[in-house]
C-alpha cells in the first residue's frame, strides 16, 4: 500500500483502493456479515451530502468496513465514530484515517464491538447517524441505534432497497409492517433515493436504498416503548387475521382484544398493516392486566 498521504480531494478510495487495501489484509467480503464495500467516491459524496452533515456534527457509523464512508464523513463533520465488528477491519481502519485524512486523525474514533451491543460511545454525544448497515442486521442494528442514542437527530441509512421500502412505507402498504411502525416511533421517516449495485465490490445481487430518519417526539402515550411494542409484533405476527384475532394472545382472550380495541377507538375488524404508530400507542394502554404474564416474561423485541 501507498505509504504517501494524498491530497484532500483524493482522499477517498477508489475502486482500485478498496482492492488494494482489502488485498493487503486478506480481506474477503463475506455474505455472513453482509460485507459489500462501496468502491465509488461519488456514491459517498452523495450519501454525506443527503445526510445533510454539518461541520458541527458528530457522527456515528455502523458497519465501516474499509472506509470509504467514513472517510467522507470526517471531510465533512466534526468528529467520527465507527463501530465495527470484524477483528481485522476494525485493527486496520484507524491507520487508513490517518493515512488518508492525516489531519483529521484526532477527530475519528473506533469502537471494536457488535454495534447490537453498545450503548455508549466515546467523545460527545452523536447527533447523527449515517451508515452503510449491512443487509442481515439492519433493521435491528437502526432500532437499536435509536433507541440507545437519543441525541441523534439526523439519520441517514443505505439498506436493502425492500428494506428501504419496509421503513418507509405508510400505513395500507402492502409492505408496512413492524420494522415501519417502530422506526416511526423515534423518527419520521422517508425514502431518499435508489443505489445502483456497481458502487459495490462485490456488487450485490439486489439494489439498495438511502432511508432518512429525522428524529421526533414519541406518541404522547401512558404506555411504555416496550408496550406498545409488544402490541405491534402481536399484530403483525398474524398480519393476515382481524386484529381482535390477532392480539387474543396479547390480550388474554379475543374478547379481551376487542374491548382492549373498542376502547381505544380501533375496529376488532382492523388489521394492522392499516394503524399508525399512535393507535398502536392507544391500544397498549387499555392491555388488560392479565395475572399469567409478568411485563419481563415477553418483552417486545426493539
Amino acid at each position: 500500500m501507498s505509504t504517501t498521504p494524498p491530497d484532500d480531494h483524493d482522499a477517498l478510495l477508489g475502486p482500485a483502493d478498496v482492492r488494494e487495501l482489502a488485498a493487503a489484509l486478506g480481506v474477503r467480503p463475506t455474505k455472513q456479515r453482509g460485507q459489500n464495500f462501496v468502491i465509488d467516491a461519488n456514491t459517498v459524496r452523495r450519501i454525506v451530502r443527503t445526510a445533510g452533515v454539518r461541520p458541527e456534527d458528530t457522527v456515528v457509523e455502523v458497519g465501516p468496513g474499509l472506509g470509504s464512508l467514513t472517510l467522507g464523513l470526517l471531510e465533512a463533520a466534526d468528529r467520527v465514530t465507527a463501530i465495527e465488528i470484524d477483528d481485522v477491519l476494525a485493527a486496520a481502519l484507524p491507520s487508513t484515517v490517518a493515512a488518508r485524512l492525516p489531519g483529521r486523525a484526532d477527530r475519528f474514533a473506533l469502537v471494536h464491538s457488535d454495534a447490537l451491543r453498545v450503548t455508549e460511545l466515546p467523545g460527545p454525544p452523536p447527533t447523527a447517524l449515517v451508515a452503510n448497515l449491512p443487509y442481515n442486521v439492519a433493521v435491528p442494528v437502526l432500532l437499536h441505534m435509536l433507541a440507545a442514542f437519543p441525541t441523534i437527530e439526523r439519520t441517514l441509512v443505505m439498506v436493502q432497497a425492500e428494506v428501504a421500502d419496509r421503513l418507509a412505507a405508510q400505513p395500507g402498504s402492502k409492505v408496512y409492517g413492524v420494522p415501519s411502525v417502530k422506526a416511526c416511533w423515534y423518527a419520521e421517516v422517508r425514502r431518499a433515493g435508489s443505489i445502483g449495485r456497481n458502487v459495490f465490490w462485490p456488487a450485490p445481487n439486489v439494489d439498495s436504498g438511502l432511508v432518512s430518519l429525522v428524529r421526533r417526539d414519541p406518541p404522547d402515550t401512558t404506555a411504555s416503548r416496550e408496550e406498545v411494542f409488544a402490541a405491534v409484533d402481536a399484530a403483525f405476527a398474524q398480519r393476515r387475521k382481524t386484529l381482535r384475532a390477532a392480539l387474543a394472545g396479547w390480550a388474554g382472550s379475543a374478547p379481551a382484544a376487542e374491548a382492549a380495541l373498542v376502547a381505544a377507538g380501533i375496529s376488532p375488524q382492523a388489521r394492522g398493516e392499516a394503524l399508525t404508530v399512535e393507535e398502536f400507542a392507544a391500544i397498549a394502554e387499555h392491555r388488560p392486566a392479565r395475572p399469567d404474564l409478568r411485563p419481563e416474561a415477553h418483552p417486545a423485541r426493539p
